[in-house]
């Protein structure tokens, strides 16, 4: 069997690879996204923190705070034309101590060494009055008016499915498992067999140290960083109007308290440095952490209902910055280091890389189509309509009022358009990044066995008459 050969082959579906194959795709170019799982997006970029910064405290000068900047900018502008849910809430660095307080003009400083000029100082009445629920001695606060919350999958899944419709090919289920870099080309070797490219990008989150390594370079390493988060009912909305934030430390930017797009509240994350690259189980001793530092922030918050727990981790490195280098000796590209600000950063990554091959000799990339019109993905916010509140919609397609997940208010027609889509679910995990299927209250306790059967039998799959009003 001949070996298939691209312009460019990705390495990693996440969130940063996605906008890459994007990116290369909108260039004309041939390209493959091959990630080592059967979906896009699910490793580090599903349990991300779903905030969209601006990147006020990133350390002025390095790459990560340029490309954060920048991404913001290019994120916001997307995600508006592909229906992508962003709500701009606005974040609180809340100061509970004197010391605390005393950093919070250099925070405001700092944010504007990275070009944002938005930052202001609240005193504790002013914080009382945004925030009545917040725990009793906090000192004051810095709001950053910009930081808003984002749909992390729904972002993943736009990009990948915008390069997928302009000829990416999607290699899901592909270890790599080795690269034979050439003068001309590159053949990486995968557990399906070879895949052959001139160039190679690796994005390949926790594992871009390793694809690093097969390219003889050994310039970081990866060490996993756990962040456990809880989530609390869509009752405790109510409690939270911002993002709740601490004062920074060197181990990032501490536990949050912070609302959802898809209406919950969540408390999270614990930064914990590992070697295991696959410990994503929740843990007694991190929990009860969080349980410690919610009750201060916001007391009434440990009295609400827990709807889930999740862990992510985060490709941390040595190093303060992404590790983004260039090798067009070998027409290779690293991508590593590129921590939860990735989901920001993705399309000014895309960007830069983009720009930076476009220059390799022999290249001769084009730049980026500008007439294209981004897909226009399914809304899964919780503020504006959904098909299920449609009326004008569901009269054109009654399958949009017959509601399957109670607790999300997932219609039939909604999970229907999911199976059927560019880049359908395979598992029901996949589909409820799709659709929030199975996301709510009871977990899938009363709709896991329809939806679990239409992943199964596939989107055409009867549902039975009790589970649907």
């Amino acid at each position: 069997m001949p070996v298939p050969e691209y312009d460019l082959v990705v390495i990693g579906a996440g969130v940063v690879g996605s906008a890459l194959a994007r990116e290369f795709t909108l260039r004309g170019r041939s390209v493959a996204l091959v990630d080592a799982r059967s979906d896009v997006g699910d490793a580090t970029s599903k349990a991300n923190t779903a905030i969209l910064h601006t990147g006020f405290d990133a350390t002025p000068g390095t790459t990560e705070s340029r490309l954060v900047a920048r991404g913001y900018r290019l994120l916001s502008d997307y995600a508006a034309k592909a229906g992508i849910p962003v709500e701009p809430l606005g974040a609180l660095l809340v100061a509970w101590d004197d010391e605390q307080l005393a950093a919070l003009p250099g925070l405001a400083e700092k944010a504007a060494a990275n070009g944002y000029h938005e930052t202001r100082l609240l005193d504790p009445a002013e914080l009382a009055r945004r925030e009545p629920h917040l725990g009793p001695g906090a000192l004051g606060a810095l709001e950053v008016p910009g930081e808003s919350i984002i749909c992390p999958w729904t972002t993943t899944l736009a990009f990948a499915t915008e390069a997928v419709r302009h000829g990416a090919e999607l290699l899901l289920g592909h270890t790599v498992t080795g690269a034979e870099p050439g003068a001309g080309h590159t053949v990486l070797h995968t557990d399906r067999g070879p895949v052959r490219a001139r160039s190679v990008v690796n994005a390949a989150g926790l594992g871009s140290d390793h694809v690093h390594a097969m390219f003889g370079h050994e310039s970081f390493t990866i060490t996993p960083r756990r962040g456990q988060l809880i989530v609390f009912d869509k009752l405790a909305r109510s409690l939270v109007n911002h993002i709740l934030l601490p004062v920074p430390t060197k181990m990032g930017k501490g536990v949050l308290v912070s609302p959802t797009v898809y209406g919950n509240v969540m408390l999270g994350p614990t930064a914990e440095d590992l070697t295991d690259r696959s410990a994503t189980e929740s843990t007694e001793d991190g929990l009860a952490m969080l349980r410690e530092k919610g009750n201060r922030i916001v007391p009434a918050l440990l009295r609400e209902e827990v709807t889930t727990i999740y862990a992510g981790l985060r490709a941390a490195t040595e190093f303060g910055d992404y590790q983004i280098s260039f090798h067009p000796d070998q027409r290779y590209v690293c991508v590593g280091g590129i921590r939860s600000t990735g989901l920001t950063s993705s399309l000014a990554i895309a960007e830069y890389v983009g720009a930076e091959l476009a220059g390799w000799p022999g290249e001769a990339m084009p730049g980026p189509r500008a007439d294209v019109v981004p897909p226009q993905m399914p809304y899964l916010g919780q503020v504006d309509v959904r098909p299920a509140e449609d009326a004008e919609l569901i009269a054109k397609d009654r399958a949009y009022g017959e509601i399957v997940c109670f607790c999300e208010r997932v219609s039939r027609g909604e999970i229907r358009d999911a199976l059927h889509s560019e880049i359908a679910p395979s598992t029901v995990e996949g589909l409820r990044r799709r659709t929030r299927a199975g996301m709510g209250r009871c977990q899938g306790f009363y709709c896991g066995a329809v939806v679990s059967r239409m992943v199964d039998e596939g989107a055409d799959a009867p549902v039975k008459a009790e589970a649907v009003k």
